[in-house]
């Protein structure tokens, strides 16, 4: 018998939980060694013990580990069929491999942990060359990679230095005896796209591989720090400090500490001899307080005084967290989340973000009254915590780790397993030991929907081992068994308040996902918002999400877009539902965000009595002090009616109510109105700050002075003989003409409708492209296909046509009439809408009264709109008084202010990246749409609440069936189609929670009766 052979010779790093790190030192804290204090001050890298390797590589990808050139590490291997490719990036976002790929939670590949394809497996191939310098002689130099996904080998002048997987963790490796300093040293890098550590790494976001972080090589002299830990203790007054540092060396050595306040003023110091390990314990009198609305950083330096020498600088934030009487507490005061879940995400770079653009990020968040991140779903790029720290940002930093996709083998077969435990552990202890320093983290969490099992609870364990200032969080622990927090996701606002009822629980509860904010979205946030500040143990939320992970491509014609799964042929996918964010995937535009920044405002305008006005200040730590504060009278169709200061008083505590005055303030400047009117409450920032400019609004607030004028009042007066006159002009149309002759009208008996509508300007210019009709239905939103929407498909609620029983016209008194009987129903189906259609025709004008009721089988539960929809001539420009200037929603009106406003048809369209309706204007009493040659039309709904308008170059079906805007771009129309609606459907948050709330739902069950005025 022969010799058996076998292939592979032994089970890869790759496909084995038992191997996570080959080599890899233990995980420290992330900073940076300098040669003196004077440069650590500076946080200036380039001026750091270290140099970065990142930049241009040469690259090489195969399908498989197993393919490819096995021997590209010898350090003269010819890299001369290699391309080149950026470092940090993802391979599939530069060109290679087979491209990006989306799921949710499915795995791509069989779930068979810890087993990953031979065959399937792409491998980039990584090589760089670079010198080191004579200056890094005598130091421990560390080969630190802060994220490469998912695992990597690497070898450094032709030798093997280890292994690491964990992939938006560091590695970092000991390579003092390979490099050569002063010659050429080679880089080489094997990149896995899978490896065992995917399973726990399955997290809701593209499946992008590469080295995505930056690459450094350390430099740490002989005797240098291996870790640092500073933490912060307050007395029972939460007033004097003590400052603990914690701090392990290489060898004994003295070591100078010096705390300085922002200034660089030495506040207080100490020299001791550290072997080993060693500890600082220092009072400090009434330090500044951290917090997210007061980030006062300190920096502690150390000075290694022995050896060569070298200093670091750590900055710290004095403030201590956790629960006083089950209530979540920094620094003894209770703190609301006003949060939200942020992956790393870039339109090109995919997790490879830019600083400037992850900066920008979080200026964003804070110009939008965030306060809170939760790092969904690992930790995020280092350099996001120092700008936290600065901005002032609450982070929840959550643990690279995700299995939500077991569930097709068994829920927790990982997370209950001893086999996976270390792998677990390991993911914890990453985190924590990097991120310990930073005052911004106050909740660890031990991942994301990944069942709960014993594994957990080993991670829980470790972190309180190592750290016990903060609060551990993990919701897939539903009964807070483990944790020291209750969470849930996308739980009803009447669970909360039922939840926070109960008085025998002693953990607080957060939302660590709600108002999935996935297309036209985040309706009903201020129940959510208000639900967390009447309960005391309820933490608040993080919104799902930040941003949409579109990856920016192009269509076959060259038409740029932001794509999603199954736009880069990836199978399987899940297609748009990585387009759930507040903001759009370049970052810049969401309406979305702008909704949810007025439910969390910090200034809450709750009632007017006179000129003083009452206001809740909504900040956990500061008055309202920084603020300024102006009031303007809107009223409609008036300009510049009046207008004041208003004078903060220092009165205004945390959580707490306030009255304040409107100087020249009177309600004497309303009392003449004939028009509805408003009192519109402007909160600004009164100076600087280091994330938004003097005169950045906070927050806003409007009172209503005034009433409108009910339509009955708006009717044309009859004062002359002269009236409408119809005569019946064929066999299917009526032709009415104006009382002045100003406005000819076509009437269609048979199919029941109002066709045409000449002006004596233009007599043979029909203003109408399309009859106006009755419309139940609008283009669907991503809420509306996981929801209601779902039940107007199944209804056919887009099929619905008029019959027409009965068209009875007339000559009334001072004009005309037509009342048509129809009956308006889908193909199929038995349910119908039995309307009645009044036309009134007075001066230049019509009076539309609509009565109906809807009945029937399989009648859905609820439309999506009572409205009458036309297409309209020559459209450019529309203006109207309501809720504006963008776009509402029942749901989703918080942040549009009632006013006189201005717009072209084509900036109301809102171009969401995956299209769906968008673009309503909700609460306006009247609206007007102009032309080149003036008003065109107007509409007057009176003083029917909810009444909303659209106008757009865009038809229903045209945007139900586009998948990407480019698409819909295609079908832009000439005229302008218009939508006249009594009453809009709120939108909810079904594409991933709650359907629509009750109150915001336009149900079928009852009768309904409205008008407009068309003139």
């Amino acid at each position: 018998m022969t010799e058996a052979h076998l292939f592979p010779g032994s089970v890869p790093d790759w496909s084995t939980q038992k191997v996570i790190h080959r080599n890899t030192l233990y995980p420290r804290s992330h900073f940076y060694l300098y040669d003196n204090e004077e440069q650590a001050l500076t946080r200036d890298i380039t001026k750091a013990k270290v140099q970065c390797l990142s930049g241009t590589w040469k690259f090489a990808i195969s399908k498989s580990p197993f393919e490819g050139p096995r021997h590209f590490y010898r350090k003269h291997f010819d890299t001369y069929g290699f391309s080149d490719i950026n470092v940090p990036g993802h391979w599939q976002l530069q060109g290679y491999g087979k491209g990006p790929h989306y799921t949710n939670f499915d795995y791509p590949w069989p779930c068979d942990p810890p087993n990953i394809p031979y065959e399937d497996n792409e491998c980039g191939r990584y090589v760089t060359r670079f010198h080191v310098g004579d200056h890094f002689d005598r130091h421990q130099l560390r080969l630190r990679f802060e994220g490469v996904d998912s695992a990597f080998t690497v070898w450094l002048n032709g030798e093997e230095v280890g292994y690491s997987q964990g992939a938006r963790n560091p590695s970092e490796f000991d390579v003092t005896k390979l490099v050569e300093l002063g010659r050429e040293n080679v880089l080489a890098v094997e990149v896995y796209q899978r490896s065992d550590g995917s399973y726990i790494e399955d997290q809701d976001e593209w499946w992008l591989s590469g080295i995505f972080r930056d690459v450094y090589l350390h430099a740490f002299p002989e005797i240098h720090p291996t870790d640092v830990f500073v933490t912060t203790d307050l007395d029972g007054h939460f007033v004097d400090a003590t400052l603990n540092v914690k701090l392990d060396t290489s060898a004994s050595s003295r070591v100078e500490l010096k705390l300085l306040d922002h200034t660089g003023q030495c506040i207080v110091s100490d020299t001791k001899s550290i072997d080993g390990s060693g500890k600082f314990s220092l009072p400090v009198k009434n330090p500044h307080k951290w917090t997210a609305e007061t980030p006062y950083l300190y920096t502690v330096v150390l000075n290694f005084l022995d050896g060569q020498g070298c200093s670091l600088a750590q900055r710290v934030g004095f403030r201590v967290a956790g629960l006083i009487d089950g209530v979540f507490c920094v620094n003894g005061k209770p703190v609301k989340f006003r949060g939200t879940n942020r992956h790393e995400h870039h339109p090109d770079h995919g997790r490879a973000v830019p600083y400037e653009f992850m900066r920008r990020d979080l200026l964003t968040m804070k110009r939008h009254n965030l306060n809170a991140i939760r790092t969904s779903h690992q930790i995020n790029d280092p350099r996001l915590y120092d700008v936290a720290d600065e901005l002032g940002l609450w982070i929840l930093n959550e643990a690279d780790l995700e299995c939500h996709g077991m569930f097709r083998l068994k829920d927790n077969a990982l997370s209950d397993s001893p086999d996976w435990t270390e792998a677990y552990v390991d993911r914890a202890r990453q985190m924590v030991c990097r991120d310990k320093n930073h005052p911004c983290v106050v909740i660890w969490s031990l991942g994301n929907e990944s069942f709960y099992g014993r594994n957990h609870q080993a991670m829980y364990d470790y972190i309180k081992s190592v750290d016990q200032t903060r609060l551990v969080h993990y919701e897939g622990d539903q009964q807070a068994k483990t944790v020291d927090i209750f969470s849930r996701m996308y739980s009803e606002v009447k669970w909360i308040e039922e939840f926070a009822k109960e008085r025998d629980w002693v953990k607080p509860l957060v939302i660590c996902e709600f108002l999935h904010a996935m297309g036209n979205s985040c309706g009903n946030a201020k129940e959510y918002v208000d639900a967390f500040y009447k309960h005391p143990r309820v933490m608040g939320g993080f919104v799902w999400e930040w941003n949409n992970h579109g990856l920016r491509t192009k269509s076959k014609d060259g038409e740029e877009y932001m794509g999603y799964g199954g736009d880069f042929g990836d199978q399987p996918n899940d297609k748009n539902f990585v387009m759930d964010g507040m903001i759009w995937s370049d970052h810049v535009r969401g309406p979305n965000l702008v909704e949810y920044a007025k439910a969390i405002e910090p200034v809450q305008t709750v009632s007017l009595q006179g000129n003083t006005l009452t206001v809740i200040n909504r900040y956990d730590f500061i008055g309202l002090e920084h603020i300024e504060a102006t009031w303007e009278i809107r009223a409609d169709g008036v300009k510049n009616l009046a207008s004041g200061n208003i004078t903060i008083p220092a009165s205004a505590k945390p959580h707490g109510e306030a009255t304040v005055k409107l100087e020249g303030y009177s309600s004497e400047i309303t009392n003449k109105l004939s028009v509805e009117s408003y009192v519109f409450i402007s909160f600004k920032l009164r100076e600087d700050t280091n994330w938004a400019k003097a005169g950045h609004q906070l927050a806003f607030g409007e009172i209503q002075l005034s009433k409108p004028a009910a339509i009955s009042e708006s009717l044309p007066m009859q004062l002359t003989s002269a009236r409408a006159h119809i005569r019946k002009a064929s066999d299917t149309g009526l032709q009415i003409t104006s009382a002045s002759g100003a406005s000819k009208w076509s009437f269609n008996i048979v199919r029941g409708i109002l066709n045409g509508w000449n002006r004596s300007s233009q007599p043979g210019l029909n203003l109408l492209s399309e009859g106006f009709y009755m419309d139940f239905y609008r283009a669907q939103t991503d809420n509306d296909s996981h929801g209601h929407g779902r039940r107007w498909s199944d209804s056919r609620l887009h099929q619905t046509g008029m019959n027409v029983r009965q068209v009875k016209w007339m000559s009334i008194s001072g004009g005309a009439q037509i009342e048509v009987t129809a009956r308006i129903a889908p193909p199929v189906l038995a349910w119908a809408v039995d309307t009645v259609f009044t036309y009134t025709f007075r001066g230049d004008s019509i009076h539309l009264h609509v009565h109906g009721i809807a009945h029937g089988n399989d009648l859905p539960d609820t439309f999506a709109r009572y409205g009458i929809s036309a297409g309209v001539k020559g459209v450019s420009n529309v203006t109207w008084w309501g809720r504006g200037p963008g776009e509402s929603y029942r749901d989703k009106k918080l942040s549009q202010s009632v006013g006189n406003w201005a717009s072209s048809v084509d900036d109301l369209f809102v171009d969401y990246e995956f299209p769906q309706d968008g673009g309503n204007r909700t609460d306006v009493r009247q609206v007007e749409l102009h032309g080149e040659n003036g008003r065109i039309l107007r509409a007057n709904f009176g003083a029917q609440d909810g009444a909303s308008f659209n106008a757009l170059r865009y038809g229903t079906m045209d945007i139900d069936a586009a998948q990407h805007p480019y698409e819909l771009r295609r079908k832009k129309r000439p005229d302008c189609v218009v939508k006249l609606d009594w009453l809009h459907h709120g939108l909810g948050g079904a594409s991933c929670g709650p359907w629509t709330l009750p109150q915001y739902c336009l149900y079928t069950n009852r009768e309904f009766d409205f008008q407009v005025l068309l003139d």
